[in-house]
């Protein structure tokens, strides 16, 4: 491990949504021991309902400016509604899902008739899971941007927790290779890829390697459902040994991964026969984790 901390810090990352990422990471949330699990899916947060986190607090989280025009000052001269290249005023009235927050309206109106305060744009939980281990997850208001600056923000709060005894931080990332994925990957040691043989996945899956080939993060992938099409999961154990990839898993469908979700629990717990592989592939990512991090 490094030299510096005690702990390493693994995201599980999806190039699209559906892949099985959140059922993946729940089931290494439960196989790990003295961890830190948290939910960076600000925009979709679902982690918390496999993982059943007992909530002891909430923060409110503010973002971005909006923009709100004050009317009792307007004079209805119409320049915030000509330069708005948003479409977000009408009527002279803000519209605050179309609000993009830049601002130029309210340093352009000659009557300072238009206010940009800082919005309320989410909320974040800390909590506790059934061994004490500390859970955290976020939710963004719809419509709302800085997501990515909402992840920093859990995962800042996630690190006054971090003590002596903290071996893993893990990450329930979003899909994609937006600006939450660079959040939640920011200090990560390992990244795992959950990905599935179909060729929207492969697409998606290699932007997301070229992203973490940009920034250095080592990784690994799961090829979850990999037996629904054998051509394609050749497509991509070929595109591992291509960049010299670890395969940490395949796993054949299995009526259970859904099941679990519509129960509500962690896969292990919907059918614990399962926990002995997946357990095999917790171990393969602590291993290259490890390895790549001595």
């Amino acid at each position: 491990m490094k030299k510096s901390k005690n702990y390493l810090q693994i995201v599980v990352l999806s190039g699209k949504g559906g892949t099985g990422k959140t059922t993946f990471t729940a089931a290494f949330a439960e196989l790990a021991d003295n961890k830190i699990v948290i939910d960076c899916d600000v925009d979709a947060a679902n982690l918390y309902l496999l993982l059943n986190p007992n909530i002891e607090s909430r923060k409110d989280f503010y973002g971005g400016k909006k923009a709100e025009i004050d009317i009792s000052d307007c004079t209805k001269c119409g320049l915030c509604e000509e330069l708005c290249t948003f479409n977000a005023i009408s009527d002279f009235k803000v519209n605050a899902i179309s609000c993009e927050g830049c601002g130029l309206c309210f340093r352009a109106c000659p009557e300072k008739a238009i206010s940009f305060e800082t919005q309320k744009s989410g909320v974040f939980y800390l909590g506790h899971l059934e061994d004490k281990s500390e859970f955290y997850y976020a939710k963004l208001f719809p419509g709302e941007g800085n997501s990515g600056k909402l992840v920093s923000e859990i995962k800042k709060e996630a690190s006054h927790q971090i003590n002596d005894k903290t071996e893993w931080i893990i990450i329930d990332g979003p899909p994609g290779i937006g600006c939450p994925v660079n959040a939640s990957l920011s200090d990560a040691d390992y990244v795992v890829l959950i990905t599935e043989p179909s060729l929207s996945a492969v697409h998606d899956l290699q932007r997301l390697i070229k992203l973490l080939k940009t920034f250095k993060y080592p990784y690994g992938i799961i090829i979850n459902k990999c037996d629904l099409n054998f051509e394609i999961t050749k497509t991509i154990r070929n595109l591992a040994i291509k960049d010299g990839m670890k395969i940490l898993g395949e796993v054949p469908f299995n009526e259970d991964f859904v099941n679990s979700l519509r129960m509500n629990k962690t896969v292990i717990k919907y059918n614990p026969l399962l926990k002995k592989d997946l357990a095999d592939i917790w171990n393969q990512i602590k291993q290259q984790s490890q390895l790549v991090n001595n």
